[in-house]
């Protein structure tokens, strides 16, 4: 598609309408910030490049005129004017999501993929209202919000997008000449300045305070105000799919965990310190929240008492709490005295008060508030109150439900590794690392069995790991259990690395009295392609230990297992990692079903297709039969958690979207077993495509010479963009590197190679050996297969032959032949793909995603240009010029953000 084939259809009028309107008014901003000196430089690269892009070859010179050899405070304010663009750009998208979502609302129309056609599908399926609540039971949605995102965004300009979102929601209905949208465009105006003059982060490294902040935004600020409504809606759709009222209430379906302040590995900066600061700052946001909720409800229930009577049981509450809670008259004046409910909001937020400051008279748990307010909503109803602010408290319940005291569950995560290190000193076992994994097994067995502590002192790193474990206790004495998740155990091999949990919490001395049990769950990672391989083995021995029974049936017999997709992906490529996954899926059900444990499976995915990004509905359907369970729990990071969740509807819709996937997945249990055809076919496509893969990227002795070279890899090194080291070694290699900034520096220089590398010669020889009407039949018949191929195509659409091009000018000599093995390998998938697919260019069935590229390259392409230039001198002068760094900064930054939506 080119851009005079560009066409909106009607549907989109009011978004082509937003993006034009944001083009003027960024151009605007820029002369009144920068000057018409930077405004001219700016609109004569974005026009040079739509004229690069229709092949002119004098709009070429003038593109590099304009990004080359140019100062670098000037190259960073011209990436700032690109960047500031596609901010209100993907703004715009997102309000018209909205905008789209409001007009199905309006027209009574069922929105796909929402709520209330899923419940229409249940009813459809013969589901009676108690058959779905038998079904919403045993669901349970569980996203997990992860730090070390490639972008970070500081809250401060978060919420100024939250704002202009809001004002352009509100001159939905206004015509383009009113007054009222004249001022909203002010203010729209107001507000991106504003944000051009604020820096992008406070600070050159973000530490783990930064990143916990940064993901409790969206917790706090976002979806702790949805949820009621997620809730709410539910209701609305049972009631009008089955034409009459509940007589239940909707069961808690959602949960909420993070990472950031709990995951170790590779993080010397998160200890048992940072464990309790995070819960304790889970549960001050958390409060606070409550505080001011319960301010505005005392602002609103003005009831007196003269005319209306209250419950006895919360007249004996206020009295009880008048007597105890001496402070709390001095939150309700004098003049209150004879508004009960006021009264007895005074005495709930002097408690609330406590429960921030740690002091007496604190709640000592969310149940106690939950008591407090189920006084309130009860009054309420029984005294005409129903329509007088019942609705209002009953939010505020339905958020202490979810949230309790803890806000979000904190997991946490240590690799197997330091485990192993810590117990071989305590054990003073000197080879400890050198025995075979089935001897320090049995060692670890007879060490539980004995209770045997350490032999020797711990040495700094021992003290440590076992200071988590107090700080687990102690979060789960002191916030309750719900604040504390999972302890992952990352890189695991082998049963003996989940023992080594179970004996290091017994030797800080956090066994239950009662049950003589370590009171956590601990969950296996397996993230890379022979963990993800040997997974289903290592499950069935580990639920044939004895001791790990009595562990499992201490903990109600659930187990949790997490399976990463960005390092399979790193090692073997997307393919042959999708299939892993899905291999890995199988065989831990198996397991499970046969020891008969209730399995919950944790999807470690990432931003990116090549990294298991995606749609919940997408990540439920590409699994095999019986993973599901209604359980999901998948973490969410980088630029998804902006892109998911910075806005409140779009965050309602993806809960609205993960609802639908799981209610009609758990229902469906009759699937067929896959053909042993398509078995076969995926078993040689994933052997041929890691081959292919490794053969390249880590067989090759010099390609991580060419990696350094054709990316930017050495500045995202530098830039530190979250509190976890780049390299999980000290290895300069491929090998070393971890799998985000190995995506992250391919996207920058548009080759995205992790997302298709390998699957076209796969594709070819599987479909000259098995046939190419097989791969069309998988592709029409078998979702995960589907998915896998649209992955593909996407990341293949997305990859820039002409940008990346020069960025293999930036290639030594030496170097160069792998760019004849990358383009020939890219050209061999895009075939395959349209083949497997029948169509004749890359997205031809998706045109929305094919404009929104073809219009965004030419604000992409300046600031790629500029970016190579930058490389050249930074590089040239042994990257030690730090205004050439900072401007190389902002080009990161701002293609990451250019591409979110392309």
């Amino acid at each position: 598609m080119s851009r005079s084939d560009i066409s909106f259809p009607i549907k989109d009028a009011e978004l082509r309408e937003d993006v034009h309107m944001f083009g003027t008014l960024v151009g605007d901003i820029i002369r009144e910030q920068a000057g018409q000196a930077l405004f001219d430089r700016v609109e004569a690269a974005r026009r040079a490049a739509i004229g690069w892009r229709d092949g002119d070859a004098q709009a070429a010179q003038v593109l590099d005129q304009q990004t080359d050899n140019i100062p670098p405070e000037v190259a960073q304010d011209l990436v700032r004017g690109f960047s500031t663009w596609f901010d209100v750009v993907n703004m715009a998208e997102k309000v018209h999501r909205i905008r789209r979502r409001r007009q199905y609302y309006n027209e009574g129309t069922i929105q796909p993929g929402g709520i209330i056609e899923a419940v229409q599908r249940l009813k459809d399926q013969g589901l009676a209202p108690e058959d779905v609540r038998r079904l919403m039971l045993s669901m349970w949605i569980e996203p997990v919000f992860t730090a070390h995102p490639t972008e970070s965004t500081r809250r401060t300009l978060l919420r100024k997008q939250q704002k202009v979102a809001q004002l352009l929601l509100s001159r939905i209905g206004l015509s383009s000449t009113a007054m009222e949208t004249r001022v909203i465009w002010s203010r729209v105006r107001a507000q991106i300045t504003s944000s051009w003059q604020t820096a992008d982060n406070s600070r050159a490294r973000l530490t783990v305070a930064d990143e916990r902040e940064h993901v409790l935004f969206f917790i706090n600020e976002v979806l702790l105000r949805i949820v009621p409504g997620f809730y709410e809606q539910i209701e609305a759709a049972l009631e009008q799919v089955y034409g009459a009222p509940l007589g239940w209430e909707v069961p808690q379906i959602l949960r909420f965990a993070s990472w950031v302040g709990g995951d170790m590995d590779g993080n010397p900066d998160v200890h048992g310190k940072a464990i309790r600061e995070t819960l304790a700052r889970h549960q001050q946001v958390v409060v606070n929240s409550y505080f001011l909720e319960c301010q505005e409800l005392a602002e609103f229930l003005s009831q007196s008492a003269s005319r209306i009577g209250i419950d006895p049981a919360l007249a004996v509450r206020i009295d009880q709490y008048s007597m105890l809670l001496p402070a709390g008259g001095r939150l309700a004046p004098a003049r209150h005295d004879r508004m009960p409910y006021r009264v007895f909001l005074a005495q709930v937020m002097e408690r609330l008060r406590a429960t921030y400051d740690g002091r007496a008279n604190r709640y000592e748990s969310a149940q106690e508030f939950l008591d407090d307010l189920l006084l309130i909503s009860t009054s309420l109803s029984n005294n005409k109150g129903e329509h007088a602010g019942g609705f209002a408290v009953r939010r505020l319940i339905r958020r202490v439900r979810n949230f309790g005291f803890h806000l979000a569950a904190l997991d946490v995560r240590q690799n197997a590794l330091a485990h192993r290190q810590v117990i071989g000193h305590g054990l003073g076992e000197a080879q400890w690392l050198a025995f075979d994994s089935a001897t320090r097994a049995q060692r670890l067995r007879d060490c539980i069995e004995r209770d045997e502590g350490p032999s020797t002192v711990l040495e700094a790193d021992g003290r440590r790991a076992l200071w988590v474990f107090e700080a687990l206790a102690h979060g789960r004495l002191r916030y309750g259990a719900q604040a504390i998740g999972p302890y992952i155990v990352s890189s695991t091999q082998a049963t003996e690395d989940i023992l080594a949990v179970l004996l290091l919490a017994r030797w800080a001395d956090t066994a239950d009295r009662q049950s003589d049990e370590v009171a956590l769950d601990i969950a296996p990672m397996f993230e890379t392609a022979h963990a993800l391989g040997e997974c289903g083995q290592i499950m069935t021995q580990l639920f044939k230990e004895p001791i790990y029974r009595r562990h499992l049936l201490a903990r109600g017999n659930r187990q949790y297992v997490m399976l990463g997709y960005s390092a399979s992906n790193k090692e073997s490529g997307i393919v042959a990692s999708r299939w892993s996954v899905r291999q890995a899926q199988e065989a831990i059900v198996a397991a499970a079903d046969e020891a008969g444990v209730e399995l919950t499976l944790m999807h470690g995915q990432a931003d990116g297709v090549d990294r298991g990004g995606g749609r919940t509905g997408v990540l439920v359907r590409s699994g095999p039969p019986g993973a599901c369970r209604g359980r999901l729990r998948m973490t969410e990071q980088g630029e998804l958690l902006n892109e998911k969740y910075g806005l409140r509807p779009i965050a309602l819709r993806v809960l609205e979207q993960a609802f639908n996937a799981m209610s009609l997945a758990v229902t469906q249990t009759n699937q067929p077993p896959l053909e042993a055809s398509w078995r076969e076919a995926m078993d040689q496509l994933g052997q041929i495509s890691a081959a292919t893969y490794r053969a390249t990227v880590f067989d090759t002795e010099d390609f991580t010479a060419f990696f350094a070279q054709i990316t930017p890899i050495d500045v995202v090194a530098r830039m530190q963009i979250g509190s976890r080291p780049l390299r999980r070694t000290a290895e300069d290699s491929v090998a070393g590197l971890r799998s985000i900034p190995w995506a992250h520096a391919w996207s920058q220089c548009r080759y995205f190679l992790p997302g298709w590398f390998g699957a076209g010669t796969a594709l070819a020889q599987v479909s000259q050996q098995l046939g190419a009407p097989l791969l069309a039949q998988m592709y029409q018949q078998w979702f995960f297969f589907t998915n896998l191929i649209d992955d593909i195509e996407l990341a293949l659409a997305r990859m820039d032959l002409q940008i990346a091009q020069r960025y293999e000018g930036l290639v030594a000599p030496q170097h160069q032949h792998f760019i004849a093995v990358l383009r020939q390998e890219f050209e061999l998938t895009c075939r395959q793909v349209l083949a497997i697919r029948g169509g004749t260019a890359l997205l031809d069935d998706d045109p929305t995603v094919q404009r929104s590229i073809v219009l965004r390259n030419p604000y992409i392409d300046p600031m790629h240009l500029v970016q190579v230039d930058l490389l050249k001198r930074w590089r040239a002068g042994n990257r030690e010029d730090q205004a050439l760094f900072a401007a190389l900064q902002a080009t990161v930054s701002g293609i990451s953000r250019a591409l979110q939506g392309a």
